[in-house]
């Protein structure tokens, strides 16, 4: 089991807008990449955190599962159209992925 998180850093102000469109990308683009929303978790900054930190959080069971999802979301059109728009209101280039190797 394996958790995988993307960072994003919201420009001042607009904070809720992000946690909004990232609940819209669950409901609408992540499920068409098979992704089980179920098991999706958003997580923001509070104490010893920028405030301004925002993270998808999804389980997976190997990285051949993230590759997969990758590549299926990479023929979602309204994936790029919703990225476009997410993009007005986070800092550029503050966007990455780690993924953590869950201990049993």
């Amino acid at each position: 089991m394996m958790v995988a998180r993307w960072h994003v850093r919201a420009k001042y102000g607009y904070k809720q807008t992000v946690i909004d469109l990232l609940k819209e990308w669950q409901s609408e683009i992540g499920p068409q990449a098979g992704l089980d929303v179920s098991k999706e978790k958003i997580l923001v900054g509070s104490v010893g955190a920028c405030e301004s930190e925002i993270q998808s959080e999804i389980h997976i069971q190997n990285l051949t599962e993230l590759d997969q999802f990758f590549d299926k979301l990479a023929k979602v059109k309204m994936h790029n159209d919703w990225g476009k728009q997410l993009s007005d209101h986070v800092v550029s280039g503050s966007n990455y992925w780690e993924v953590f190797r869950v201990v049993e």
